[in-house]
């Protein structure tokens, strides 16, 4: 039962600190890998997966822009005119490639919320997000790995 609350933690952590909302899962994903209480494949797969979709809640509110416009969103959610189209602008320069970095603090999750808001193939946005994440979770748990 240790092994299902800690994933549900991390879980949990990871689905946050994707979405615009400020948080981190690394501190999570690290002391649950010293904890030695849950599979590390296991909780790599749902750092992974949970980070991955919280992105996906940033996509699907960026589309949600696109197609209904910002007056969808609840007033405290929109974002400012000015500085959505500098990011819209940023991710038109750099292209599908800026993806792998939206485990990035600061600009990563922007990026995925701009992503949807230029519709963004679903698909790929998700093969790419995830494959970024995963690597930076794999890093951390090769990371950690070699000091243990």
């Amino acid at each position: 039962m240790e092994a299902f609350w800690s994933l549900a933690g991390m879980a949990s952590a990871a689905f946050i600190a994707a979405t615009l909302l400020p948080a981190q899962s690394e501190a999570v994903f690290v002391g649950l890998l010293a904890a030695k209480s849950v599979d590390p494949l296991a909780l790599f797969l749902t750092a992974s997966l949970a980070n991955t979709a919280g992105s996906l809640l940033n996509w699907w509110l960026g589309r949600l822009i696109a197609q209904r416009g910002v007056e969808a969103l609840p007033v405290r959610l929109r974002p400012d005119p000015a500085r959505l189209a500098k990011a819209q602008g940023w991710f038109e320069r750099f292209g599908w490639p800026s993806l792998l970095f939206a485990w990035l603090p600061i600009v990563g999750d922007p990026l995925t919320f701009v992503a949807g808001t230029l519709n963004f193939p679903l698909g790929r946005f998700i093969l790419l997000v995830l494959v970024g994440k995963a690597a930076r979770y794999a890093m951390l748990w090769a990371g950690w790995t070699s000091l243990a």
